[in-house]
């Protein structure tokens, strides 16, 4: 919004050129922050090399040996400190309500161990059922994103107790899957 105003003064009558040249510096600096953000993001995505990467590596070394270079997945690994994989996995749980035995799916993307995204999908077999799992898929994602995927174990969201259950059992198999 700066930078707007900056070069709408410069277009004004009476406008001088130091105004102008601010105008043109300001977009400058502008342009080269947003293309250092951009390799910034690349880099932390694993899309640019980093300084500490070479080309070629000396004798002796890993490449230099003919060893195989490591997958994208233990680079991720490497680089998160976490055991698991980044990405999007899907579970479903089993949980016991007084209607017999129940089903929820589970997504969650995984970045550095914690979890970016959570998705619900609702395996009904009544209208209690449908109900108590859209009322735990509505507040969900407040109780684990930003969470390490190793700290949770929910017990009752937005009233329903018994959901949850399943979704602690399709977080096991995502945490199993996502080794």
């Amino acid at each position: 919004m700066n930078e707007t105003r900056t070069l709408m003064r410069s277009s004004m009558p009476g406008s001088t050129a130091a105004n102008a040249a601010t105008a043109g510096s300001t977009v400058r600096r502008g342009v080269y922050a947003g293309l250092a953000g951009l390799s910034l993001a690349g880099t932390v995505a694993g899309c640019a090399p980093s300084a500490a990467e070479s080309p070629a590596a000396a004798p002796g070394t890993a490449a230099g040996s003919g060893a195989a270079a490591p997958s994208a997945a233990e680079s991720a690994l490497a680089g998160s400190g976490s055991p698991y994989r980044d990405g999007t996995y899907s579970a479903d749980g089993n949980y016991v309500s007084p209607n017999g035995t129940e089903t929820v799916g589970v997504q969650l993307t995984l970045a550095g161990g914690k979890v970016t995204d959570v998705r619900i999908t609702q395996h009904p077999s009544n209208p209690n059922t449908r109900k108590f799992q859209g009322e735990f898929a509505g507040g969900i994602a407040a109780q684990v994103v930003g969470r390490n995927i190793d700290e949770l174990n929910v017990s009752k969201v937005a009233g329903s107790s018994l959901t949850s259950g399943g979704f602690n059992q399709a977080v096991a198999k995502i945490k199993s899957e996502a080794r």
